[in-house]
């Protein structure tokens, strides 16, 4: 996979990530995400298997596979920190994970549309607040 700062899509690094569906975000080692100018935004707190809390600095940069990319939400990576492709990222890339024959396929991309074929039907919003419609 490649990954690369969205500001400056031609400079890419190659890596291998670990699929991780079960984590939500990617984790890409700070240092090359620092070498790419992708900056970090904010930081969060993550929870260990082992109960243990962590911080991490987050940013945002562009993931390729194939010819798909997609931007997500990264985890700046520390010394010891797996190199994870995790589910936000997968499902921007329009993938998923097939556990049993350990492989990547593409997920069917589908669009809820109001109206005909064409389009959907735009109403104008109501005065006291959206409508829902239900889901059939």
């Amino acid at each position: 996979m490649q990954v690369a700062n969205f500001a400056a899509p031609d400079i890419a690094e190659e890596l291998e990530l670990l699929v991780d569906s079960g984590a939500i975000y990617s984790v890409v080692p700070g240092e090359i995400l620092a070498r790419l100018g992708v900056e970090p935004r904010r930081e969060r707190e993550f929870g260990l298997a082992n109960a243990t809390r962590i911080v991490r600095r987050c940013g945002v940069a562009l993931f390729r596979y194939g010819d798909r990319d997609a931007v997500a939400e990264v985890i700046f990576g520390e010394p010891g920190d797996a190199v994870l492709l995790g589910a936000f990222t997968l499902e921007s890339l329009g993938l998923c994970l097939d556990p049993l024959k350990r492989e990547l396929l593409p997920i069917p991309m589908i669009l809820a549309a109001l109206g005909d074929a064409r389009g959907p039907a735009l109403t104008p919003p109501s005065p006291r607040g959206a409508r829902v419609a239900p889901c059939a």
